[in-house]
């Protein structure tokens, strides 16, 4: 039962739609155009595909992207330096608990510690939360503060200090060895052009 992650295919949104608006009250719904936009905009957009079936993915921006999202806003008067922000990580209910998430963590981490200090994501704060809360604990989360959501529910704001990354900057800069498991940061897609008419 092989586990690949790799970069979204634009033919794919519509199943990565469904596994979120599907996945419950902890993760905040979408429609079409938003996801579209996270496909041209995001930095890092991947699935984790297993045995040919979609089991999850994760979609994460930079802290200088233009990502219109008040907890991203948040990490950024709050954090105390450059991070990726993970916007959403959706595991399918049936690969809950099989690693999908954990191989999605480290495959971020990998990606985000050769480029940000910092790794950062909310946790909704609702009843059954606490294993959630515990998982990014075990991986060397920390709350650094609360944010009150639109709907009144409490956010868990959390950041990881990525211990490699001062050696990796001092040592390559931004010029970054031509290795397969480097990876590259998706390329953002121009925005569509409005077909309108104007008087």
């Amino acid at each position: 039962m092989s586990l690949l992650i790799r970069d979204v295919q634009e033919h794919e949104l519509e199943l990565v739609l469904a596994m979120n608006n599907a996945a419950g009250p902890g993760i905040l719904p979408l429609d079409a155009a938003r996801l579209q936009r996270f496909f041209r905009d995001a930095e890092y957009f991947r699935i984790a595909e297993r045995n040919g079936q979609l089991a999850g993915f994760l979609v994460a921006f930079g802290h200088d992207s233009g990502h219109d999202s008040g907890n991203f806003d948040w990490f950024r008067q709050h954090a105390s330096g450059p991070f990726l922000y993970i916007d959403r990580i959706i595991v399918a209910s049936q690969r809950r608990g099989g690693g999908v998430g954990r191989a999605f963590y480290a495959d971020v981490q990998s990606y985000a510690e050769q480029r940000y200090p910092q790794l950062a994501c909310e946790v909704f704060m609702r009843d059954g939360t606490d294993p959630v809360l515990l998982f990014h604990g075990a991986l060397g989360f920390q709350e650094i503060g609360q944010r009150r959501q639109d709907d009144g529910t409490m956010a868990s704001m959390l950041v990881r200090d990525l211990c490699s990354y001062q050696w990796i900057h001092q040592t390559y800069g931004t010029r970054l060895p031509d290795a397969s498991w480097v990876g590259r940061p998706r390329t953002p897609l121009p925005a569509p052009r409005s077909t309108g008419t104007h008087a």
